[in-house]
């Protein structure tokens, strides 16, 4: 019933939408009316070119979520253990977190060319950083209890990382990679707006660029459908792993 009631005002915005264009007799290189907008959704979801599209943006951008969510969480974890390390690399950490992950596009086509690589480096890039503070958030509000408890028993660093630090984390770190899973697809889209000639952002710039704007806009609901069905699912399984988020996950 929640789900319905959400869907009421993109709905009645779509009805406004395609009233105005009929009313209007619209004829446009950049609008195109909701029926026609879908009508080439459903054909693009019958062409095998557009699941290669779509299938090269997840790759590219689930590769990149991989990599940087594994780097975010091992210098989280670091930081947090080994509060010196934190505040050594603290003003380095601050200097490219606010950097945008498209800024480093011109550097990483130099060093990586067009194709996976480029995209998995910048995604990589734009993820790692937003798992890293809450990483090291989570760690440093970790019990003390829990230390001595991993002191008492003489665990080794590892032992404690894997026995003590990450169960105590884990639901904060699912968190985490909820939120960098829509920056990663975020940005994936927008390497391949940008330069990567690759995916549903080149496809998007294809139909823009040949005056195609139903196709143009059946490409943007797909990828807004796409983030939308990847936070559902992760918000599902976050609650399902970990039920005393729900009240804070909803």
């Amino acid at each position: 019933m929640t789900a319905l009631k959400g869907l009421a005002l993109p709905a009645a915005l779509l009805l406004a939408w395609q009233l105005a264009v009929m009313l209007t007799g619209l004829q446009s290189d950049t609008i195109a009316a909701p029926d026609a907008i879908f009508a080439a959704l459903g054909r693009g979801l019958t062409e095998p070119a557009f699941w290669a599209d779509t299938g090269d943006t997840l790759a590219a951008g689930g590769m990149g979520l991989a990599l940087g969510f594994v780097l975010g969480t091992m210098s989280g974890v670091l930081f947090g253990l080994i509060p010196p390390v934190g505040r050594v690399m603290r003003v380095t950490v601050e200097l490219l977190r606010p950097l945008p992950a498209i800024a480093i596009l011109p550097i990483a086509l130099l060093i990586f060319g067009f194709g996976y690589r480029l995209e998995v480096a910048i995604v990589a890039f734009g993820t790692c950083f937003p798992v890293l503070v809450l990483t090291e958030a989570a760690v440093r509000q970790i019990e003390p209890r829990l230390s001595e408890v991993a002191r008492a028993l003489a665990l080794s660093p590892g032992a404690r990382v894997r026995k003590i630090v990450l169960p105590a984390v884990l639901p904060r770190l699912f968190v985490a990679l909820r939120l960098a899973a829509g920056i990663g697809l975020i940005i994936a889209i927008t390497v391949e707006i940008a330069a990567n000639p690759i995916g549903l952002g080149a496809r998007l710039m294809q139909a823009s660029n040949s005056l195609r704007p139903a196709d143009m806009y059946a490409t943007l609901f797909w990828i807004g459908a796409i983030g939308w069905a990847l936070n559902w699912g992760m918000l599902r399984l976050q609650l399902w792993l970990f039920p005393a988020t729900k009240g804070a996950a909803q």
